[in-house]
């Protein structure tokens, strides 16, 4: 219900303005005088189990987050169209100058499980031409497996294919090749909690 929600992120504001704030003000003000410096920018799927900066228990300033559904970066198209996750990779990239860009992937992804199965029904303004970027790679990737491994294999491909993407971004590769922007793939594990990075085998494999 609405008015419940609201009492909860009020409630949570207050812990944090109890139990956090007194020892987090310096850093905070800080970082409001002298600006943010991401040392990592990450696409992550806006799935409200999978967050970042918990994952990684960063403090404010260190990433700088881009979550959409299914942590799904398009290609490189500067069309003049409204381009979000575009527009977030220019901006950290140019203007941060972040160090590194982590695709996260994580297990239980409606994003990419609507790439296999299709949009739901009452989806259909937005969420369906999203997923359709993805969907033909994933479909041949589910194609392809056996039907117990279909959920992790295609979310690992759409890691996979997010990285081909961010290849596609001129000032992304020129950086790379440059060794100034190294980019990196993972998959976290909801019910497990454990992290798997994608090698140059190439596969993903668990970090201890």
């Amino acid at each position: 219900m609405p008015q419940h929600s609201q009492a909860a992120l009020l409630a949570g504001y207050r812990r944090f303005r109890e139990d956090h704030w007194p020892e987090a003000r310096a850093q905070y003000e800080a970082l409001a005088v002298e600006g943010q410096k991401p040392h990592t920018l990450v696409v992550a799927c806006s799935d409200s189990r999978a967050d970042p900066a918990l994952i990684f228990d960063t403090a404010p300033g260190q990433l700088f987050v881009v979550r959409n559904v299914a942590n799904l970066v398009p290609p490189y198209q500067p069309d003049g169209a409204l381009h979000g996750v575009s527009a977030a990779l220019e901006f950290g990239v140019k203007v941060l100058g972040v160090r590194r860009i982590v695709v996260m992937g994580h297990a239980g992804c409606g994003g990419v499980n609507a790439m296999v199965h299709g949009a739901p029904a009452n989806c259909q303004d937005f969420v369906a031409p999203w997923v359709q970027q993805g969907a033909p790679v994933v479909r041949r990737v589910a194609e392809a497996c056996a039907p117990d491994e279909v959920e992790q294999m295609t979310e690992e491909a759409v890691v996979r294919l997010s990285l081909e993407n961010l290849r596609t971004f001129p000032w992304i590769t020129e950086r790379e090749a440059a060794g100034t922007l190294a980019l990196s793939g993972i998959h976290f594990g909801i019910a497990d909690g454990v992290l798997r990075v994608l090698t140059d085998k190439p596969r993903f494999e668990t970090i201890d």
